[in-house]
């Protein structure tokens, strides 16, 4: 190997409420709880399938832009998935709030979005072949 290898990556997300957020995630998109810290808990780390997010604590609300709200129809977090449509009946079961239904689109991605309690739209692709 001549050069350093890039392991993954992890979502930096400010929010109102590391538990309430952290909750909602573990609840309606099934990731788990890796580490909390601080006490009261101010950040936090989620993971499902090698895949991660993280939350901190903003104590100014009005400094929480989800990125929609500034460019139209963009995600603060994109996961690639093998399987969309068994993924989005699984957020359904699960009562997460769906911000874009499940659809193909221009560039051959079927592809559906969440809305979290924060207001960010974290959304779901898989490439189709």
């Amino acid at each position: 190997m001549d050069r350093a290898e890039l392991k993954g990556t992890a979502a930096v997300l400010l929010v109102a409420d590391v538990n309430k957020t952290a909750e909602w995630y573990r609840e309606k998109l099934g990731f788990n709880f890796e580490q909390f810290y601080g006490d009261p808990h101010d950040f936090c780390i989620m993971g499902r399938d090698d895949n991660y997010i993280m939350f901190s604590n903003c104590s100014d609300k009005d400094r929480i832009i989800p990125n929609w709200k500034i460019v139209g129809k963009t995600s603060n977090v994109y996961f690639w998935v093998n399987d969309a449509e068994m993924l989005y009946k699984e957020f359904l079961d699960r009562g997460a709030d769906i911000d874009y239904s499940l659809y193909i689109t221009d560039y051959n991605v079927k592809e559906f979005g969440v809305t979290d309690p924060d207001g960010y739209d974290i959304s779901f692709g898989e490439i189709i072949k």
